[in-house]
């Protein structure tokens, strides 16, 4: 690895133990492709949206008083 690679890493450290090869499969995992669960879960997700079944974050930030 080139030393311009390693510092990048570095900087991507959620903590000093924190491996390279742990940073690595960190960054791998956003192309994998998703569980079937994953899937099954967006598809649900979409619905309710699709239904109204959600509440405007505007909403949410009065509940919470932000």
């Amino acid at each position: 690895m080139s030393n311009e690679l390693i510092a990048h890493l570095k900087t991507m450290k959620m903590h000093d133990k924190e491996s390279y090869e742990e940073i690595i499969w960190d960054l791998l995992e956003d192309t994998m492709e998703l569980s079937e669960e994953t899937k099954r879960r967006l598809k649900l997700a979409e619905k309710d949206i699709a239904e109204g079944k959600t509440i405007p974050l505007s909403d949410v930030k009065k509940k919470l008083g932000i």
